[in-house]
């Protein structure tokens, strides 16, 4: 359903008039296109204090990584700010932050980028803890000001190579409606694609519920980037699944993925193995607690969850998650802020975070495999279409940019953690809702 309010607002008239009565005022979001792949304008790299980031080759510094993100020309606005505040060590250090964006902040071009980098707090030094902690309240609260469709991220990170991939996402237009969000980059393999257009050529991707909303715009987004898809849904919509995977060039499967073997029969359905593992498949049950019959409670635990965890441990198992693999899970900011009336769905979404957080290291470990999660929010899909209009409403205002997400927010966030470069970046839930106002 069109966003009236964000057209409406987009008009002189309506520029003026939501001024006058302090409304939200939303901008018009800059996303990815064949046409406009890039940010037009330059990108401004500022420090505080003395980089803690390794003076590697020429070709592996900061500088180096951030010309390869492939900004546009100079429009005379920095599309991007990347301040380096891995150095920053104590409350001096922080001062410094503000000296080095206080003057530049406002120069940013609508649909712009603030990155932060910053250094992982150091359990035996407080000050540093103290000091690259309150990083974080920074960039949050930033977001929450900058204004007219703009971002701000921190990205704690060791070295910049191993963080090529997630600042070239968060550089470009595919992260539009991703903001307030801390990226940890630690270790793991981190394999440069031939052709950064087409990261995931030659890579085989199972996306589960796909045969409509997200879960069809995921599989889309990453046959764009290479992958041969397998679209996988119930059953009942093997007509729409077939469909989507024709289009795309991939196949359909048809399984119900609470079976108790769907593990099993994917792995039989692919016996050369998979590389992208994502669970997108997710129902909604919503009733309050005190009116929810033990049906409605069961039946969101065991597709949103117990599905996930069956599926992921027999794949895994079975080594049918090609080492170098990558498993993405869909979590929820109501598993994170919790929703009235969705105890089922938020205890559901909830539980997918500690199966990220708990599995990642052990994934990586043991199989060469990272997992992490992406969180939506207010998504634009017919779901959110069908929620009467007041309610939908203040879901697409409550967040910094004012506005609800599209599907293509979710699979553009889901490709980068797919990402053959993304490695490093493991454990992490990346909430993809415009930094909502709710929750952390």
């Amino acid at each position: 359903m069109a966003d009236r309010y964000l057209s409406f607002t987009g008009t002189a008239p309506g520029r003026f008039l939501t001024r006058r009565l302090g409304l939200p005022q939303p901008a018009a979001l800059r996303r990815w296109s064949p046409e406009r792949p890039v940010l037009e304008g330059g990108l401004l790299l500022l420090a505080a204090g003395r980089s803690a980031l390794p003076a590697d080759a020429p070709d592996a510094g900061l500088p180096a990584v951030l010309a390869r993100a492939g900004l546009g020309a100079d429009t005379g606005r920095p599309a991007a700010v990347v301040l380096d505040a891995t150095g920053v060590r104590d409350v001096a250090g922080l001062d410094e932050v503000h000296a080095a964006l206080h003057p530049v902040v406002r120069s940013v071009a609508a649909s712009g980028r603030v990155v932060v980098l910053g250094a992982p707090p150091d359990p035996a030094d407080h000050h540093q803890a103290a000091a690259q902690q309150a990083l974080e309240g920074f960039t949050r609260s930033l977001g929450k000001e900058i204004g007219r469709g703009r971002t701000v991220n921190l990205v704690r990170l060791t070295d910049a190579p191993s963080a090529e991939s997630t600042l070239r996402f968060l550089l470009s237009p595919k992260s539009a409606y991703v903001s307030g969000q801390v990226v940890e980059v630690g270790a793991g393999q981190v394999t440069a694609p031939d052709d950064w257009a087409r990261p995931l050529a030659g890579r085989t991707a199972l996306v589960t519920g796909a045969a409509r909303g997200i879960g069809e715009a995921v599989a889309e987004t990453l046959a764009r980037d290479g992958a041969r898809v397998v679209v996988l849904d119930v059953p009942g919509a093997e007509p729409d699944a077939r469909r989507v995977a024709e289009r795309l060039g991939g196949t359909a499967l048809a399984l119900d993925i609470t079976a108790a073997d769907a593990g099993e029969r994917i792995a039989r359905a692919l016996p050369d193995g998979l590389d992208l593992l994502i669970h997108n498949a997710g129902i909604t049950r919503d009733r309050r607690l005190v009116n929810m019959p033990a049906e409605r409670w069961s039946s969101v635990l065991d597709v949103n969850l117990a599905s996930v965890l069956r599926t992921t441990d027999a794949l895994l198992a079975a080594g049918a998650v090609r080492p170098g693999g990558r498993i993405v899970a869909t979590a929820s900011i109501a598993g994170l802020a919790g929703n009235a009336g969705q105890t089922n769905y938020g205890a559901s979404k909830a539980g997918v975070v500690g199966l990220v957080r708990s599995l990642a290291p052990r994934a990586l470990d043991e199989h060469g495999v990272t997992v992490n999660a992406v969180a939506p929010g207010f998504v634009e899909t017919r779901m959110t279409a069908a929620i009467p209009l007041l309610i939908r409403e203040a879901g697409r205002r409550m967040n910094s940019l004012a506005q609800g997400g599209l599907p293509i927010d979710v699979a553009e966030t889901t490709a980068w953690l797919a990402h053959p470069a993304s490695g490093a970046v493991n454990g992490q839930v990346v909430r993809v809702c415009g930094q909502s106002l709710l929750g952390a």
